[in-house]
């Protein structure tokens, strides 16, 4: 679970970044991700793998189709407006999810089968492996990412300065288009991986984007590395607390901590933006 909000909040961080706005759609498209993922495996009967990138792909393009139609027009608006308007296409990318799928739940297909493999007389899911694996490579894609490719570092400069990067010919709109873009892709690949753990349903997005939200407040908003600090501790935390107090506070938990963390350390664990941005800054 801890991978999975990893996930979500470096697709919090990545908007945030380029925007300095909470994009609080992004448990939708976790929700899309894993929706898509089970129509393609059940219903067109894809294989896991091209299954795989296309719902990623698709998941993106509504990512795009959100700034485009959404957000892009507000350009000019306060800060507050636009986060506004992303909770209502959360609401909206919501209540289409419903319409198209229904309000049943569907079981995703692991990627290895679902037969638990036991270590040291505990028991783990493969599909667990697959989420710390994709994980660690969504984490390594990113870095090399930002920087090793002009655009990476063109979307670290419209971070850090978006006026400075359009004086040096840095197209901050379509950089800004792309955060939403990776985002979404990032969503839906968080969605994809932890489906068969927890089934795809039309409303799954809702508790999964807030806990992804609380990861990345947890390891410090804009921080690349406390997003995957924060959604890893997140998750160990509220499982241990699932395991030692009661299952049914495990939502509960996760925002006691949020609390805490903005009460006690509101800049996070880690300072902002410092980790990804760091070394492209200088």
């Amino acid at each position: 679970m801890g991978g999975s909000y990893a996930i979500i909040a470096l697709g919090y961080t990545i908007i945030y970044n380029g925007t300095n706005i909470i994009n609080f759609a992004q448990g939708e498209f976790v929700m899309l991700g894993g929706l898509f993922m089970v129509t393609l495996t059940g219903k067109f009967g894809l294989s896991i793998f091209p299954a795989f990138l296309i719902a990623v792909a698709a998941t993106a393009l509504v990512g795009l189709l959100v700034e485009r139609l959404a957000i892009h027009p507000l350009r000019n608006a306060d800060v507050m407006s636009v986060i506004i308007v992303t909770i209502g296409m959360s609401i909206l990318l919501r209540g289409i999810a419903m319409l198209v799928w229904g309000k049943d739940a569907y079981a995703a297909q692991h990627f290895s089968g679902d037969k638990p493999i036991e270590i040291l007389g505990a028991t783990i899911l493969p599909q667990s492996f697959w989420v710390i694996g994709i994980m660690i490579l969504v984490v390594v894609a990113l870095q090399v990412f930002y920087r090793f490719t002009i655009t990476g570092k063109a979307m670290l400069a419209c971070a850090v300065n978006k006026t400075a990067a359009r004086l040096m010919g840095v197209n901050v709109e379509n950089m800004l288009m792309l955060s939403f873009v990776l985002s979404g892709a990032l969503g839906a690949v968080a969605g994809i991986i932890i489906a068969p753990i927890t089934l795809a349903k039309y409303d799954a997005g809702v508790m999964l984007g807030l806990k992804g939200f609380c990861a990345c407040i947890l390891g410090g908003l804009g921080s690349g590395t406390g997003a995957v600090v924060g959604g890893l501790l997140l998750g160990v935390i509220e499982s241990l607390g699932a395991g030692l107090i009661s299952s049914g506070y495990k939502d509960a938990i996760a925002f006691l901590i949020l609390l805490i963390a903005l009460f006690l350390r509101p800049q996070g664990l880690l300072p902002l933006k410092e980790m990804m941005m760091r070394q492209e800054s200088h």
